[in-house]
């Protein structure tokens, strides 16, 4: 979606206001590392909206209007697309691409379709990366917490590193390599720009089918400079180079404050009977997933 055919649509000072940034910004690198590491430490990846079973689309302005109006975005159809509207309207030059998250080996990525929307900015020279261009992706989770140019090595990041490549799945396409402690492996993208209608029937699955793990449970990921946190059903971990801290948060007032503690997830818009249902339906199945673990 081209920059300019939103104005006056678009609460450009309502988004900067959710990442506790001011206005005015201009296009630059430092202010491309401010916005994303903002967006992933304050909006955090999840799957609240599933849980509460409320019907999301791929619509970007959706999904930014979502933002503005609760803090809450979704995952990375929902996340990338609002930070590109975002990064258009701030003048940066923004490109759309088909990704695939892949978590095991054999997977072959966007395959049985694109799992994952991706962000490049181009125009950007910096040392170190004289050709401008960067991945910029607020949808992984538990990954970036800044920018990475797009260029070929390993990248260190805070206590992780990550790897670029060109892909061996893609012709003509890049391959992240996520850092050994997180909860993927690779993510291929195709260099060609795509538009958000492609990501239609991959949301649709991943939202609704049984066997997506975004149907199955309750996630919430928030990155920052030292590490990340993530919570599963009712067990809430922070990871750090020095380790990884895991608790079970198995009362109903602790899952709600921990979500709003550590992921600014607060459901001010959700009733209470829709807080009951979502509490329920996390502890069942958290329960469920011990019984078959034990």
């Amino acid at each position: 979606m081209p920059a300019g055919n939103l104005v006056g649509v678009l609460d450009v000072p309502g988004y900067l206001r959710r990442l506790r940034l001011g206005a005015p910004l201009t296009p630059s690198v430092a202010t491309l590392h401010e916005v994303l590491q903002a967006q992933v430490e304050r909006i955090a990846y999840n799957t609240i909206d599933i849980h509460l079973g409320r019907r999301t689309t791929v619509d970007p302005v959706a999904a930014f209007t979502r933002i503005v109006e609760t803090g809450r975005g979704g995952y990375c159809f929902h996340l990338n697309g609002a930070l590109g509207l975002v990064l258009d309207e701030l003048g940066f030059q923004v490109r759309r691409h088909r990704g695939g998250v892949c978590s095991r080996d054999g997977e072959v990525p966007l395959t049985p379709f694109a799992n994952h929307l991706v962000l490049t900015v181009h125009g950007l020279p910096a040392p170190g990366n004289p050709g401008g261009a960067w991945l910029v992706d607020a949808g992984l989770g538990d990954a970036l917490h800044a920018p990475l140019p797009l260029t070929a090595g390993d990248h260190p990041q805070g206590p992780f590193t990550f790897g670029l490549a060109p892909s061996p799945a893609l012709p003509d396409g890049w391959r992240f390599t996520h850092d050994p402690i997180g909860s993927f492996r690779t993510m291929d993208f195709e260099s060609r720009r795509a538009s958000v209608t492609e990501f239609r029937g991959s949301h649709r699955h991943l939202s609704t089918s049984p066997h997506s793990p975004f149907v199955q449970c309750v996630i919430a990921q928030r990155r920052d400079a030292t590490g990340f946190d993530k919570l599963i059903g009712c067990t809430l971990a922070r990871v750090e180079a020095s380790g990884t801290t895991q608790t079970e948060v198995a009362s109903r007032s602790d899952w709600f404050a921990a979500l709003a503690d550590v992921f600014a997830i607060t459901l001010d818009d959700a009733t209470p009977a829709e807080r009951d249902r979502l509490w329920q339906r996390t502890y069942d199945s958290h329960q469920a997933w011990r019984d078959r673990v034990s």
